[in-house]
């Protein structure tokens, strides 16, 4: 593996994948990184749903009124979930499990996508986590934060520039609105 810095600056939202399946221990080691994702007092509140069925996989693709079409050309996709009984931060939990997973499926050299399900709408106005739980069949105590789609890419993106990086977002001490000088050099 190279270095994480190298690794983060590569990662790149894919929505267009190969026809080429996962291997079983790649998909092994998605779920594993989601497994040992951290959260709050070590409550574990998320929960996941692989689905590799291509008819799921097209239907999970209509969750949404845009922005989810990519799913059905995935070929694994992760229910993220967490239990609303365990925890009030089961968001977060599963938030950072799906961000784990999304930098496994980096060093693994697959491409990913988030496709946010909680407070999103199908088009025809259902909401989006009805629609996912009542395909596939999950409890009502467990939220629906996301979809991720894997899959081999067609086409790697180019890295993130780090001269892009908007360090003007970044306060130090306290909040401070920042102003930038003529040679592109943040100013607080």
């Amino acid at each position: 593996m190279e270095s994480f810095n190298e690794l983060m600056m590569r990662r790149r939202s894919s929505r267009k994948f190969t026809a080429e399946p996962i291997a079983p221990d790649q998909v092994q080691e998605l779920l594993k990184a989601a497994l040992v994702a951290p959260t709050s007092k070590n409550a574990h509140s998320w929960q996941f749903v692989a689905v590799e069925d291509r008819e799921m996989l097209e239907r999970l693709a209509a969750c949404r009124k845009m922005g989810s079409s990519f799913l059905s050309g995935c070929a694994l996709a992760v229910v993220v979930m967490g239990d609303v009984t365990v925890t009030d931060v089961w968001v977060e939990d599963a938030s950072i499990a799906a961000a784990y997973m999304q930098l496994q499926a980096e060093d693994l050299g697959l491409g990913s996508c988030w496709c946010q399900v909680r407070n999103r709408h199908t088009p025809d106005d259902t909401e989006a986590e009805q629609y996912v739980r009542d395909l596939l069949d999950i409890p009502y105590q467990l939220g629906i934060v996301c979809i991720v789609g894997f899959g081999h890419r067609e086409r790697v993106g180019r890295p993130h520039d780090e001269a892009a990086l908007l360090w003007e977002h970044v306060h130090i001490g306290r909040y401070r609105t920042a102003e930038i000088t003529g040679d592109g050099q943040v100013q607080a």
